[in-house]
């Protein structure tokens, strides 16, 4: 692994709102960003299991039960389907729900609200009422959490026409989406990686917003497209800079939205570097790298001068051993090998990506668990 990482000295520049920002960590953007909800709107109410423990959820959620009372901020019964029925029914009547999972493995058992009644209402009752509920999720590997604790499930919600989905990188646009998620009359499902909670990026204190459907260009290049989400594009620009002394330009793409998918940011980007890699934290076959590899072919495929390729998780369920995790997930070094035969270069990978003596289950040695 590589070491901790503070975002501000990696990513390309982008607008801010006009407060002087501060540093704050994802966990923190999240929870100042709900705070904030909390205060503007009356309609915004907090629900989900563990909201207000000790820990809450990574501390997304720490203090807002004190500050807002248990009417507003509240834990849930472990009962996902219903309580997810309990929300639609609250945003029917005007209210703003976010409802928030610990994992995204618990979304599973509450599928039935969501794809058969919050994505469809507002087509099914001729565009008069819509579902405006948010729904927090936690994806991505650690600890040996295993096959139902530690997917990465965003093609399954993507595929889901009716939500808009969500998977924010860095801790100004974690605070920005959710902003414009609950203010967005549609339902909204927000992934969040768990190795991103400790990571610190500059977040203006103001109430501001990340526009939904637009990618974002984290590190400019000329010579090959890297296009991921989430924690997969914080590992695409470490690879970046890392291969920028090795004379090998790597353009970033953050998609920040995987539905609605902003395919002209990435056509764009192609088009200037004729090469195109995606990098995903969820499985390969039938995933979001499949489909953003499908629209570049088809509406810019002249513009390759090599086919494209993907990375992500191999066609099996996620394994819970150490011994099998080290080599079950894609990282810096697979990127980097990708990006060299992609552009035909050759690297030291070895000096440019030394072997870490940290845990491979962690990020870095500030991460903490279980929760």
């Amino acid at each position: 692994m590589l070491p901790p990482l503070r975002i501000k000295q990696l990513m390309m520049p982008t607008p801010m709102p006009r407060s002087k920002p501060r540093q704050l960590t994802f966990a923190d953007a999240i929870n100042e960003a709900t705070d904030q909800l909390l205060k503007k709107y009356p309609e915004v109410f907090v629900v989900g299991l563990g909201v207000p423990d000790p820990k809450g959820i990574f501390g997304t959620t720490l203090g807002l039960q004190q500050k807002y009372g248990s009417h507003r901020v509240m834990d849930m019964p472990v009962s996902e389907n219903a309580m997810t029925g309990v929300c639609i029914g609250a945003s029917l009547r005007g209210m703003r729900p976010i409802l928030t999972h610990q994992r995204v493995d618990f979304s599973m058992l509450s599928f039935d609200q969501i794809i058969n009644n919050a994505a469809k209402w507002y087509f099914m009752f001729g565009s008069q009422q819509s579902v405006p509920l948010v729904i927090r999720m936690i994806i991505g590997r650690g600890w040996g959490q295993g096959p139902q604790h530690s997917q990465s499930l965003q093609a399954l919600f993507a595929h889901i026409p009716g939500l808009i989905v969500l998977m924010p990188t860095t801790a100004q646009d974690a605070k920005g989406l959710l902003v414009s998620a609950v203010e967005n009359n549609n339902p909204v499902v927000i992934l969040e990686h768990r190795w991103l909670f400790n990571l610190v990026d500059q977040v203006p204190s103001e109430l501001y917003r990340t526009p939904i459907g637009k990618a974002h260009i984290m590190h400019p290049g000329n010579e090959i497209t890297v296009v991921a989400a989430s924690y997969a594009a914080i590992e695409c620009l470490q690879v970046a800079k890392i291969m920028t002394p090795a004379k090998i330009s790597v353009e970033v793409v953050d998609l920040r939205t995987v539905r609605p998918l902003d395919i002209k940011t990435i056509i764009n980007s192609v088009t200037k570097t004729r090469r195109l890699l995606v990098v995903d934290t969820g499985w390969v076959t039938g995933g979001i790298s499949a489909e953003i590899i499908t629209q570049v072919v088809e509406h810019q495929f002249n513009a390759l001068r090599t086919a494209p390729l993907r990375l992500g998780l191999p066609d099996i369920p996620t394994p819970t051993t150490p011994a099998l995790t080290k080599n079950f997930y894609p990282g810096p070094r697979e990127i980097a090998q990708a990006v060299l035969q992609l552009t035909g270069k050759k690297a030291d990978l070895n000096r440019l990506f030394p072997q870490s003596q940290l845990p491979h289950d962690i990020p870095d040695n500030s991460f903490t668990g279980p929760f």
